[in-house]
């Protein structure tokens, strides 16, 4: 029993520790909106997307190894230093002054992301294996860290700034950052035991790594650079996204922002007890599709669109004998026009689909004389889409429940599959998924740079998705036909 209290103890510090550290490694999403919204620094979008997109570079690359001293050393010792670490470069983000200052400071407090590797590593030594989808589910609810930055640091920036009268102000939120992160680590230090899984010790680190040649770790790994990665991109890229495309403050922006994070981080735990109950396999067939289709809706952008529509043409040789809006005579035919419309929207009404509407403009003046299938009238089509901010809203959040459960059901796989190499399989899976939240980032400005729509993040998203969605189906239809062969075999 006093194991067990220990284990929700030891499950319970790793959650809140690594709150901390992900609130710590999201904090370029907010504050380097700030920055170049409020002219601080003039960078342009593919720049904003790289440092948003750097701290994770480190904490993905830096994963496998943390994940592989956490099996050696345990999670007390690397997890309390971790912290102490990247409180440094934290702080050392207040002093700097330049792109290559902020770019140099945001890769040393990206190690931050790497708690996760250690985090899953030392949960997962606590508990058995028909527990742990559910014990490393709550432990992913500190993704939740992503959310409180979105939700608090905007305020923060603003109080600090004082309303941005005082912008050089800004400086002390990475300060105050790394002080949490140096408290996190004393308390962290103090409240755990250390414990490590006693096959560690025994193993070379080149048998700590074979299990990295079976193909099903790097499958895990594209799910979860769908799933984590993309939650860790949008968890930033949504900031700038309701600014530009909604033209909201960075405060309502982050808040919004928080719709989708906030419940992705804390329904994971959720996920895990789903993944223990029906299998990670069948969570994962939901969530794919769940997150396919919510990007398929979103690839439309918001637009007001005018184009040729269908015209009015002669039937017959004549003279126009009368040009109205309504109507064009040509001797005594009668053709019908649907006259001009206004087409102004109001923005303040809840358009859900696209509003089309067309008329028609006369080509012919009174007294002209036309012969057959001449053009009376042209055809104007206008077309609004509003993509509303609340259904936008609404498809996000749906996208980053799907993310949470994913998230944690990637995570149950691994357990299942390698149960002693939870530490290397799960830091290299780890790495995906933040090479997902780096390069998602530097893809979406790219694209928007390139191509000039902000939705391009959807429909990149969507591609992704389909190629998981694919490779699980294939897989699974795969493995079904092996168990079919085998129950054939007589005997």
């Amino acid at each position: 029993m006093r194991e067990q209290s220990g284990a929700w103890r030891v499950l319970s510090l790793n959650t809140l520790a690594f709150t901390v550290c992900f609130a710590a490694w999201m904090l370029n999403g907010v504050l380097v909106t700030f920055l170049v919204e409020n002219g601080i620094f003039d960078w342009d979008t593919a720049q904003m997307g790289t440092l948003i997109g750097i701290p994770v570079l480190t904490g993905s690359l830096m994963r496998l190894p943390l994940g592989m001293l956490t099996e050696r050393f345990g999670g007390r010792p690397v997890y309390t230093l971790l912290m102490l670490l990247c409180a440094v470069p934290m702080y050392l983000l207040s002093q700097v002054d330049s792109y290559t200052g902020y770019l140099l400071a945001s890769l040393g407090f990206g190690l931050a992301g790497t708690s996760f590797a250690v985090g899953i590593a030392f949960s997962s030594v606590w508990f058995s294996r028909e527990r742990q989808g559910t014990a490393l589910g709550i432990f992913g609810a500190g993704n939740a860290g992503a959310a409180l930055t979105v939700m608090i640091a905007p305020g923060v920036l603003r109080s600090l700034t004082n309303g941005g009268q005082d912008l050089d102000r800004w400086r002390l939120l990475p300060q105050y950052y790394a002080v949490l992160l140096v408290v996190m680590a004393i308390v962290f230090f103090l409240f755990t035991r250390n414990k490590k899984p006693e096959i560690a010790s025994q193993r070379t680190v080149l048998e700590m790594l074979r299990p990295l040649r079976n193909t099903r770790v790097w499958r895990f790994g594209l799910y979860y650079f769908l799933v984590f990665g993309g939650f860790v991109a949008l968890a930033q890229w949504l900031v700038p996204y309701y600014v530009n495309v909604y033209s909201m403050t960075i405060v309502t922006a982050g808040l919004l922002t928080s719709i989708f994070s906030l419940p992705s981080g804390l329904i994971r735990a959720f996920g895990g007890y789903l993944s223990d109950r029906v299998g990670a396999r069948t969570v994962m067939y939901w969530v794919l599709g769940a997150i396919a289709v919510c990007c398929l809706a979103l690839f439309f952008p918001k637009m007001e669109v005018e184009s040729p529509g269908s015209g009015v043409m002669a039937r017959k040789s004549g003279a126009v004998t009368l040009v109205t809006e309504n109507e064009i005579r040509v001797d005594q035919d009668v053709y019908a026009l649907r006259p001009p419309v206004d087409s102004g929207f109001d923005e303040t009404k809840t358009h859900i689909l696209p509003v089309i509407q067309s008329w028609h403009v006369p080509q012919v003046t009174e007294g002209q004389v036309v012969s057959r299938k001449t053009l009376l009238a042209a055809g104007t089509t206008h077309i609004f889409f509003q993509a509303n901010v609340w259904i936008f809203t609404m498809f996000v959040f749906i996208i980053g429940i799907a993310m949470g459960i994913g998230k944690a059901a990637v995570y149950k796989y691994i357990p299942e599959y390698f149960p002693t190499e939870v530490g290397v399989v799960g830091g290299a899976v780890g790495v995906m998924g933040g090479l997902g939240g780096f390069f998602c980032p530097i893809i979406f400005g790219y694209l928007l740079r390139g191509i000039g729509l902000w939705t391009t993040t959807w429909i990149f998203f969507f591609f992704v998705t389909m190629a998981c969605l694919i490779w699980l189906h294939i897989t699974v239809k795969r493995i079904t036909r092996r168990e079919t062969a085998i129950e054939a075999i007589p005997g």
